[in-house]
């Protein structure tokens, strides 16, 4: 039987992410003068106002408001007609010093006996349907959106664009869960007042889309970019207008997007947001972890299909729970590849942040456009240490998702079952 699936994403200059690209920038530049730091930071962003709370355990000082300013004028708010602007928002930070009842449970002589800094369950999933291994919805629902921030950014073309955006992608699939079509296709974008809703169908139509199919020509059959017909539905600012956005036209909060952050609504999530906090929350490093294992088992052909859940308790180490769903696609019973996951992968809260190098600067750049489906690389960043010098950190950006386990996945299943 035939369905229909849909995904959304939204821009950079969205409330709420805003709100976490803030609160991640502050965390990176805690780590990056002590990697040690324990930090959980939200923010909240309004008309003119941006207010930074959460606890923070660390030996150094990070000036926020310069963060914060630095972090908003790069997003694009640098206008005072959108009423949020980086050089005029009033910034108001009550950082304090973390529980030390948490901490007590979390800092722990040895790295490897760390314990988790929360309990829950977290949720890592993927699936072949992608070369990234995400689902085709959401991953064309965040080129969408990155690709017109692009767009924005070059200020060639669309020059009447405002941050903030949103989209949504619907999918048809058959009984097999497999996609068949495009369905629909909505972008609603933000915009200078003097420009006409035909003239920005228009462009989503003519620029847009073709943009994106050259970007990545797996979306060319399915917008009809590779002159075969496609004959989805395109819905642009369906109310018609789109000028008043960002945090003056909608409050924006941190970990308020944890779909968009995550699978689309594919898979399952725990609840947990991911931005502002240190790696010692399990809400982002087990869910990174998580990710990383689902991953590495899919391209492995270990299944199809495959959704990883974990739970911890507050200040234990080993996890309380692993549990495997393949969706009837695995090689071997769900029972067996959880007990393969455990015997590969060492789940404590140290041994994560150690295996995916959790404990550097690298946070600022999963605040938008989703924490998976990225590709992993090396970058050098710049920040500045109290004493106004300038620190420069050489960080693997997105290691939980390379496929560096895919081969010894494949040997360990040779060796016990011959597969």
């Amino acid at each position: 039987m035939k369905y229909l699936f849909t995904s959304e994403s939204v821009s950079e200059g969205h409330p709420d992410k805003v709100a976490d690209q803030i609160s991640d920038a502050i965390l990176d530049n805690f780590l990056a003068q002590d990697p040690r730091s324990h930090v959980a930071c939200e923010t909240l962003v309004t008309t003119g106002q941006v207010i930074v709370a959460g606890e923070v355990q660390t030996r150094h000082y990070v000036d926020v408001p310069t963060v914060a300013r630095d972090t908003i004028r790069k997003i694009g708010y640098n206008q005072s007609a959108y009423q949020f602007d980086a050089d005029s928002c009033g910034i108001l930070t009550a950082l304090h010093e973390q529980s030390a009842d948490i901490d007590r449970g979390v800092s722990r002589g040895s790295r490897l006996s760390q314990g988790a800094g929360d309990q829950g369950m977290m949720f890592g999933y993927a699936t072949d349907e992608t070369d990234n291994y995400m689902p085709l919805t959401l991953d064309l629902a965040h080129t969408l959106v990155y690709t017109l921030a692009r767009i924005r950014k070059a200020g060639e073309q669309m020059t009447y664009l405002r941050p903030d955006a949103k989209s949504q992608v619907t999918l048809e699939y058959n009984d097999k869960n497999e996609p068949l079509r495009l369905h629909t296709i909505v972008v609603s974008t933000q915009h200078d007042p003097d420009v006409s809703q035909a003239q920005i169908e228009k462009d989503i139509r003519e620029i847009l889309l073709p943009e994106v199919a050259r970007r990545d020509p797996r979306y060319a059959h399915l917008l009809g970019t590779d002159g075969q017909q496609a004959t989805f539905r395109l819905l642009v600012n369906p109310t018609g207008q789109f000028v008043i956005g960002g945090p003056h036209g909608d409050t924006g909060l941190t970990g308020r997007k944890i779909i968009v952050d995550t699978y689309g609504g594919r898979g399952a999530h725990g609840g947990g947001a991911f931005s502002g906090k240190d790696p010692s929350k399990v809400d982002r490093s087990a869910a990174y972890m998580a990710r990383y294992i689902a991953k590495n088992m899919v391209a492995a052909g270990v299944a199809k299909e495959m959704l990883v859940q974990v739970s911890y308790a507050i200040g234990v180490a080993k996890p309380v729970s692993l549990c495997v769903n393949t969706f009837g696609t695995g090689i071997l019973p769900d029972e067996k590849i959880a007990r393969l996951i455990n015997r590969l992968f060492d789940l404590r809260p140290g041994a994560i942040e150690r295996d995916l190098k959790l404990r550097q600067p690298i946070y600022e750049e999963t605040a938008s456009y989703g924490h998976f489906g990225r590709a992993p690389k090396i970058v050098t960043k710049t920040f500045q240490a109290e004493n106004g010098q300038t620190i420069r950190r050489e960080v693997e950006l997105f290691t939980w998702e390379k496929l560096d386990r895919v081969d010894q996945i494949k040997r360990w299943l040779n060796e016990k079952y011959n597969l």
